[in-house]
């Protein structure tokens, strides 16, 4: 078998069954959208049905949405969800689509890679609170190729949906609740998995999903009805999926969700009008799993052609798994579809297997696959991205622990090494994490010493989580508190000073947690470096750096909380300014929160009228070397449609050693920086009064 793999790789395409080797789609020198336009006039109408069908080899690993079931291999479907990792039986399957079909086409398989193939890294939520965008685009560079030396094209992430309810299991998946966040985070990502050349091989087809609004489901309940007005789409839930179609992502996914009773899936305004025609977007678009025949209990149609027409109409390219689009050949004989709009479906489904060069590379090698995977160098980038994206909320000079210090370990996350790479974890392994008791024990000598019972312990590190299937996909809570939480007040009674490791995929409640202990340090769903990126931080050997990409509210009886919501009327007097009566009203931890082991002071905050250019000086005023995330805002205090109470409008990430001082420069650009978006999706720039925040000033300028 390998041998014969080993020809085939040299050979690509030759000898491909029925299709003549002069044929122009099969000439690498030709423009790709001239091999488009041959191979499509070539094809059957039952062919290019069958390219715009995707199904799924072998079980998913989602704990919450299992699916196990067996599917028979058609080597004409256009596209498959491999969830194996058996190089040679994809490229079998290949083989048997390359030269045993009319055409030779070869097969895409895709598949859900979210946050690292075999490398597992920290969830997507907790990447965003690095505020690092080289070190998350760094990381989505090794998923690419860890996923493509296994045989995949491509991945259904990066997942960009602006999220404001941590009940919605999928937080976990995304860059929280700031749209310009997002954007950045989608952005580094795209460039991580696609690299600079999408035909080399180890880049992976990246995918924008899902689009769009599908994190406003009711009451956070997954693959529920949104309501989103107009002005809100275009503000928050938009920018994301522009920013990366600029960027060149190869597809997109669209989304469960009704928007104001329009099935996303179908939604012609948002997907032909401002996805394909004003943002220019020539990519695949693929649905979402099984979502054109989930239509039906929408209340769209109970009939499959009715619903297959529709979202074909509305330019969606590839069926995941409904198996309504091998139906177009009927479609058409009843006059519901054009061909040319299949056509149009079947030339981005092709366009994109052109772009990824599988047609001359269509298969995978098979040598050295054990040194493909968890190197030294991918590991060191997972630490390094576990360590700057743990938020160290609270600290009552108890972090870090200073040497001879006897600590005693605790907490359901010691064992629990699937809890540590939370959702979605691919192929990642519970026996490739490093657990935090391995980790502490890296650490240890000459240090501190690890004791057996609490009360023989100076300091007690209480490490609690949520499980696995706790978050991610169909993992949706009526509640934020930790289902373990009553193990604090266990511990309490030791009398010891306790410090709080947490890890989840979305926002913990911490309003009765906080005040019994002295330290908290939010370490996510860090991945496979747990162990050693926990160490580091509470021994000091790396000082927290991460700030929160999504408010921590109170309760649930909060949300939606989030930062840059607009003004309430009513302000000033307590009495008057609409506040709960039963809890406070401000978050437990509001968005950009997170302490550092040494501090940071901000002065001198100045704009330039002329060049609108920012600057302010940031001095670490501590002992320790950090770094420091600036966070610019924008305030607009008087516009003709309301404004936020402020908006991010760029974020940078420094480094300073003890009493360094950086000026820190930010340009203002009006267009970008300084508009609003109005119900039909343009920009306004208005003159009059603004503020610009970072680290706590303010300053005022005129734009005239």
């Amino acid at each position: 078998m390998r041998q014969a793999l080993s020809i085939l790789m040299i050979t690509c395409m030759s000898g491909v069954a029925g299709a003549a080797v002069s044929a122009p789609y099969k000439d690498a020198a030709l423009p790709i959208e001239k091999r488009v336009e041959d191979l499509v006039s070539r094809m059957t109408i039952e062919e290019k049905a069958l390219q715009l069908s995707q199904l799924m080899i072998g079980p998913n690993d989602n704990p919450n949405n299992a699916v196990t079931k067996k599917q028979l291999f058609n080597p004409r479907i256009g596209s498959f969800i491999y969830f194996q990792a058996d190089v040679e039986k994809r490229n079998e399957y290949q083989r048997i689509a390359v030269e045993e079909t009319r055409l030779g086409i070869p097969l895409l398989f895709a598949y859900d890679v979210i946050h690292g193939f075999r490398t597992v890294y920290p969830i997507s939520l907790a990447q965003a609170c690095s505020f690092n965008t080289n070190l998350v685009e760094q990381a989505a560079r090794v998923a690419a190729k860890e996923a493509t030396a296994s045989g995949l094209d491509w991945t259904f992430s990066p997942m960009i949906d602006v999220a404001r309810d941590p009940r919605w299991g999928r937080v976990a998946e995304g860059y929280g609740e700031d749209p310009l966040v997002n954007a950045a985070f989608c952005v580094a990502t795209v460039k991580g998995y696609q690299g600079d050349d999408l035909t080399a091989p180890d880049t992976l087809a990246a995918c924008l999903k899902h689009y769009v609004g599908y994190s406003e489901s009711m009451a956070g309940i997954d693959y529920a009805y949104t309501d989103i007005s107009d002005r809100t789409m275009w503000e928050t839930y938009l920018p994301p999926f522009e920013a990366g179609v600029k960027a060149g992502v190869a597809t997109l996914m669209t989304g469960f969700n009704d928007i104001n009773g329009i099935p996303a899936v179908c939604h012609e305004y948002l997907i032909k009008d401002v996805l394909r025609d004003t943002w220019g977007f020539d990519g695949a678009i693929v649905s979402d799993w099984g979502a054109i025949r989930q239509l039906k209990n929408q209340g769209f149609s109970a009939d499959p052609l009715i619903r297959g027409a529709a979202t074909l109409q509305a330019s969606n390219d590839i069926d995941m798994e409904s198996k309504i689009y091998v139906k177009i050949p009927e479609m058409i004989s009843k006059g519901i579809v054009d061909i040319d709009d299949v056509d149009e479906a079947v030339r981005n489904v092709l366009r994109l297997k052109f772009r990824l060069g599988i047609f001359e590379r269509p298969y995978t090698s098979t040598e050295g696959l054990s040194t493909r995977y968890l190197t030294s160098d991918y590991r060191a980038i997972a630490e390094q991205l576990a360590i700057e994206s743990a938020v160290l909320l609270k600290n009552e000079d108890v972090l870090p622990i200073g040497k001879g210090k006897k600590i005693y370990l605790g907490g359901n996350l010691l064992s629990d090494r699937e809890a540590l790479m939370g959702n979605w974890l691919a192929h990642g392994k519970t026996n490739d994490v490093i657990g935090i008791r391995e980790g502490f024990k890296t650490y240890l000598p000459h240090r501190s010493k690890m004791v057996d019972s609490p009360d023989q312990a100076d300091i007690i590190i209480l490490c609690l989580g949520e499980k696995k299937k706790m978050s991610g996909e169909n993992g949706s809570r009526s509640t934020l508190q930790l289902h373990n939480a009553d193990e604090v007040e266990r511990y309490e009674a030791f009398d010891k000073p306790i410090v709080l490791v947490v890890g989840s995929g979305r926002p913990i409640a911490y309003q009765t947690l906080e005040p019994q202990v002295d330290a908290i340090l939010h370490l996510w769903q860090p991945g496979v470096e747990a162990g050693h990126a926990l160490a580091k931080l509470i021994f000091g050997l790396e000082n927290p750096s991460g700030k929160l990409a999504m408010t921590f509210p109170r309760s649930v009886g909060q949300i939606p909380i989030f930062y840059n919501r607009n003004q309430s009327a009513r302000v000033g007097d307590k009495s008057w300014s609409g506040l709960y009566q039963d809890i406070e009203s401000t978050p437990m931890y509001e968005f950009g929160h997170g302490l550092s082991y040494t501090t940071f002071a901000y002065e001198d905050l100045t704009i330039n009228k002329q060049t609108l250019e920012a600057k302010v000086k940031v001095i670490n005023t501590g002992t320790r070397t950090g770094k420091e995330t600036l966070l610019w805002y924008v305030v607009d205090p008087e516009a003709r449609i309301t404004q936020p109470l402020k908006k991010l409008k760029n974020f940078e990430k420094i480094e300073l050693e003890p009493g360094e001082v950086q000026m820190v420069s930010f340009h203002i650009q009006p267009e970008k920086h300084l508009s609003y978006v109005d119900s039909n999706g343009a920009m306004h720039v208005e003159p009059g009064d603004f503020h610009i925040e970072v680290g706590g000033l303010r300053a005022s300028f005129t734009l005239d």
